[in-house]
C-alpha cells in the first residue's frame, strides 16, 4: 500500500510488541556460529525520528517505547540494541525492523533481503542501511519471499509485516504462510497483525492455527492511544518459534502489557 508510512506510527505499543520478539529471535539464532538468512516483506524506511513532525502528531511514540522502555530489564536484547543504535543516531532515534535486524546480524556472516515498494520509502531504506550483506528490493514483498524462499543460507528468519490497509491481505496471508512454509520448512517465519477493535483478524488466525498447529500465537491488548484508534491489541503468530520464545513473550506482556 503505498499511501502508508509507517513513520506516523514508528515507537508504537504494536512496534515494542513485534521489535522486542524480533530481537530476541535473532539474539537467540545467532548464538550459534552458523550463517543466516534474514528476509522482510515490507521493510519501511529503516530509521526513523521520534522528534519528527509526524510522530509528535500522532503521539505513538510516546504511549509507546518512551513510555515502556525501562519496564524491559536491562539486558532484554531490544532494549540494548536501541541504546546502541540511539548511541550512533541520537537519543530520538528509532530503528525499524531492518535496522535492528542488521544491527543484530552478523555482517561477515549473515544475509538480508529487503522488500519496499514505496519510491520514498525505499530511498531512504538504502540511506540507513548500507551494507554489503544487505540487499534492498523495490518489489511487492510478497513476491520477493516467495522467489527467495528457500534463501541460501537455510537458517533464518521471514519477517511479514504488512500494512493491512489492504483488507484481502487477511485472506491471503494464509495462504502465503501456507506456501513459504512448504517451500522453507525450517525457517522461522513470523507474522506480525493488529487487533482491531472489529476483529477483521480472527477469521485469518483460526486459520493459521488450523494449518500450523505447532506454531506460536501471542496477542496483547491495550487501550487505544487516542479517541478513535482502532487499534487495540498486537499479534504474532510464528511458525518455527525458536524455543523459548513463548516464555519471553509472557514474561513481555507481563512486564510491558500489564
Amino acid at each position: 500500500m503505498l499511501s502508508y508510512q509507517h513513520a506516523y506510527h514508528a515507537g508504537n505499543l504494536a512496534d515494542v510488541h513485534k521489535h522486542s520478539a524480533l530481537a530476541w529471535c535473532l539474539t537467540y539464532l545467532t548464538r550459534k556460529p552458523k550463517p543466516l538468512s534474514y528476509m522482510e516483506t515490507h521493510a519501511g524506511r529503516g530509521l526513523y525520528a521520534l522528534a519528527a513532525a509526524e510522530a509528535r502528531k500522532t503521539g505513538e511514540a510516546a504511549a509507546g517505547i518512551e513510555a515502556l522502555i525501562d519496564r524491559l530489564p536491562p539486558d532484554d536484547p531490544y532494549r540494548t540494541a536501541l541504546a546502541e543504535i540511539r548511541a550512533t543516531h541520537g537519543p530520538t532515534a528509532y530503528p525499524g525492523s531492518p535496522l535492528l535486524a542488521q544491527h543484530l546480524l552478523r555482517a561477515d556472516l549473515d544475509r538480508l533481503a529487503l522488500a519496499e515498494l514505496h519510491p520514498q520509502e525505499n530511498a531512504a531504506l538504502r540511506r540507513a542501511l548500507r551494507a554489503p550483506n544487505t540487499h534492498i528490493f523495490q518489489q511487492d514483498g510478497f513476491e520477493l519471499a516467495l522467489s527467495r524462499t528457500p534463501p541460501e543460507p537455510r537458517r533464518g528468519l521471514l519477517l511479514i509485516d504488512p500494512s493491512w490497509e489492504v483488507k484481502a491481505d487477511y485472506e491471503r496471508l494464509p495462504r502465503f504462510l501456507a506456501s513459504v512454509a512448504k517451500k522453507w520448512p525450517v525457517g522461522v517465519v513470523m507474522l506480525w497483525y493488529p487487533l482491531l477493535r472489529d476483529g477483521p483478524h480472527a477469521a485469518m488466525t483460526r486459520r493459521l492455527k488450523a494449518d500450523h498447529a505447532e506454531a506460536l500465537c501471542h496477542e496483547v491488548r491495550f487501550p487505544p492511544v487516542r479517541k478513535g484508534h482502532r487499534m487495540v491489541g498486537s499479534g504474532l503468530f510464528v511458525i518455527n518459534p525458536p524455543w523459548g520464545l513463548d516464555a519471553y513473550l509472557d514474561d513481555l506482556a507481563g512486564r510491558v502489557f500489564p
